[in-house]
Formats: C-alpha cells, structure tokens, sequence
C-alpha cells in the first residue's frame, strides 16, 4: 500500500458509481415460468432434500462454495 488513506481519498471512493462494492447476478435463465418453477416452488424441492441426505451436495445446488465472509 502506498501511503496513509486518507477520509476523503475512501469516502470518494464509496460514493463513486453504484452503492455498495458487491452485486449479486443472476446465474441460472429466468425467461419463462418453466425457469421460474424450476427455481423456486416446486422444484427447489429436489435439491433441497438431495442436500438434506448429503449435506456436501450443498456445494453443487448453492453458492455455499463461492461465498466469503467480510469482518471489518
């Protein structure tokens, strides 16, 4: 890091463009009913009971593997 951050160098630097530093997307197509039945009630169902029988297939039906936690 070069030098001490200053207030108003960070307080730009938030402010600037969109709020907030993180976005969630859309991973999945969400054009039509089908997509959405699939995604939501009722078929979330099925992945939901796959990971209740093996919670590490949580890793493959949810973002669980692609999140991090931020402590400030």
């Amino acid at each position: 890091m070069s030098g001490k951050i200053r207030k108003e160098e960070a307080l730009e630097y938030h402010s600037m463009g969109r709020p907030g530093k993180i976005e969630v997307t859309i991973t999945k197509p969400c054009e039509t009913q089908r997509d959405l039945s699939l995604a939501y009630t009722p078929g979330v169902a099925h992945p939901c009971l796959e990971i209740a029988d093996d919670p590490d297939k949580a890793f493959v039906y949810t973002a669980k593997g692609n999140l991090v936690a931020v402590v400030s």
